[in-house]
């Protein structure tokens, strides 16, 4: 008689961690190929054989000054009238930078309107307003203080 054995199987307690490890290797694949690559370029910007030489522009200055009838604009150390201003900063930027085009010069050509501080602020914006008008481009502005602030200016820097 055969004897009849039963298999008996003991309770394996072990997880199984396979599905898991295959989870954790399609997440690092996903991040390998998702993750910046690390670079460490660095640009170097080498000089060339025969640089070219920009010519420097020299800027047209246009000083608005308290006058004893209000206030004048000046071009250099000349009083031009407001409604010829454009036309003679234009010709000014010309001639002192050696450009022949106009157009050149409105574009490239830097105006800085310089002012008194007791002009009156409508008065620097009409300025301001004419060049722009002319077409220059590059207009700024600037403060020029009086001689009782700029002594005080002066008075603290040495201090």
């Amino acid at each position: 008689m055969a004897a009849n054995k039963r298999a008996t199987f003991s309770i394996n307690a072990d997880p199984n961690i396979i599905p898991f490890i295959d989870v954790l290797l399609v997440l690092l694949v996903i991040f390998m190929v998702t993750a910046p690559k690390p670079t460490t370029d660095l640009r170097v910007d080498l000089p060339r054989e025969n640089p070219s030489l920009q010519p420097v522009i020299i800027a047209t200055i246009v000083e608005l000054r308290k006058t004893p009838a209000g206030f004048g604009v000046f071009l250099g150390r000349r009083q031009v009238e407001f409604t010829t201003l454009a036309a003679h900063a234009l010709t000014q930027a010309m001639l002192v930078n050696g450009i022949d085009d106009a157009r050149r010069a409105l574009a490239e050509a830097p105006v800085i309107v310089r002012a008194d501080q007791n002009i009156a602020y409508a008065n620097v914006v009409a300025v301001i307003e004419a060049l722009q008008c002319a077409r220059f481009r590059k207009v700024s502005v600037t403060a020029v203080p009086d001689r009782e602030a700029r002594a005080s200016v002066i008075d603290l820097a040495q201090a």
